[in-house]
């Protein structure tokens, strides 16, 4: 293990700026949006006080940011940019264009609900939109794992057998504007850990001109999407790998792309991302007290998704509850979607009872998380799970409607 960082307490926003700082990023298309302004805001004070060396790049949209984000790291640079809710849509073009270039560029998302109507707070429908673009998605649950992952998934983007783009996803104000101790490493342990980017395959270069996503006619195109799925799928492994060398230097291990809490010979598992997996932690060791048998499994990685993990984990639970901050309207939360796709195969299935809640920064606690398990143990022990999904904490008018509608089915 290297030298000990120094500690600071500082916002999810800070931490970001300070990794994208000491991953030595060379190029910041910068664009701002609420709640995630203050990221590039503080890049933008590090590279006027000469503590980055970097190109600053005010852009006139989210659009333009990522454009030119694509432009410098096809030019062969680390590149970082930022971005929330309707700025991501807005980007949602050429975030195609960057992982289908294959351009490993670090992005962190602020994640906010989307409008109309207009809201400013957290929920996971922005990220979860683009969820099919190519784009490596990690989502976090404190200001010190936004800061250890942006650094580690540069490593992983870069490696040759992946070549793709990432996102990091902080939940707004939740993690982005709340102050955490986090651990800021010596800048030559990060540079010994994440050396300087040096693309091997091709970098724009006008001495050496070359294209770049051009044209591709039916003979060509499906086998350069495989090739893309090729790499999301090698990426597990490479994320694990770097987890633990990331464990091994700084003494911090946040996972891979899971994390598992108590799961171990526990009857019923609770999957959930985000800062919702702080509060379940704690609804966990508070359901334990009360003789229910429990525990956490933290999805990381939404993209690459864990199959073969998540299969292994809870093929001998009695049941999964699996709650998301996102709807698929009219198909439930798409992390409970591909929790069912990871278990269908398996002979003898858990049974899984998917939430979905906290739209709009709707504040869910552990309390809520503890009622929600015990309403899921409630289904499975008597097999009334009538419905793929089920709204949780709705005002009480709506609640009536919602349980009307369960008993026409």
């Amino acid at each position: 293990m290297g030298k000990e960082g120094k500690w600071e307490i500082i916002t999810g926003n800070h931490a970001a700026a300070i990794a994208a700082k000491l991953s030595r990023v060379k190029v910041v298309p910068a664009y701002p949006i609420t709640p995630q302004t203050t990221i590039v805001e503080y890049i933008a004070s590090f590279i006027d006080s000469g503590q980055m060396d970097a190109e600053y790049i005010r852009v006139e949209s989210e659009h333009s940011a990522m454009a030119a984000a694509i432009g410098a790291s096809a030019a062969g640079v680390r590149t970082f940019t930022a971005t929330a809710s309707q700025g991501l849509l807005l980007m949602s073009e050429v975030l195609h264009w960057a992982a289908g270039s294959r351009l490993p560029i670090g992005m962190a998302v602020v994640n906010r609900a989307v409008g109309p109507p207009w809201n400013i707070h957290v929920d996971h429908q922005d990220t979860m939109s683009q969820r099919d673009t190519g784009w490596i998605q990690i989502y976090v649950s404190s200001n010190q794992e936004v800061l250890d992952t942006i650094l580690m998934m540069y490593k992983v983007a870069e490696n040759p057998d992946v070549l793709l783009p990432f996102m990091v996803c902080l939940d707004g104000f939740v993690l982005s504007h709340t102050y955490m101790p986090v651990n800021i490493p010596p800048q030559e342990e990060v540079d010994a850990f994440l050396p300087q980017y040096n693309p091997t395959h091709w970098k724009l270069d006008p001495a050496s001109p070359i294209t770049f996503g051009n044209l591709a006619l039916p003979d060509e195109y499906q086998e350069m999407r495989w090739s893309m799925d090729l790499a999301m799928r090698r990426a597990l492994d490479i994320i694990e790998d770097v987890a633990e060398e990331f464990f091994e230097r700084f003494g911090r291990y946040h996972g891979g792309a899971v994390w598992k809490y108590k799961l171990q010979e526990s009857d019923y598992a609770v999957v959930t991302t985000g800062t919702m997996a702080s509060e379940a932690e704690v609804a966990v060791d508070e359901l334990r007290e009360e003789g229910i048998d429990v525990g956490l499994l933290k999805i990381r990685s939404f993209r690459p998704f864990p199959h073969r993990d998540i299969s292994e984990t809870l093929v001998d639970k009695r049941g999964v509850i699996v709650i998301d901050r996102s709807i698929a309207f009219s198909s439930g939360g798409p992390i409970g979607t591909e929790i069912r796709s990871s278990l269908y195969n398996l002979a003898d299935r858990p049974p899984v009872v998917n939430y979905v809640t906290g739209l709009g920064g709707r504040d869910i606690t552990y309390q809520d998380i503890m009622a929600m398990v015990k309403d899921a143990i409630g289904r499975i022990t008597s097999r009334r799970i009538r419905r793929p999904y089920y709204w949780f904490k709705l005002k009480p008018e709506f609640e009536r409607v919602e349980i009307s509608e369960e008993v026409r089915l």
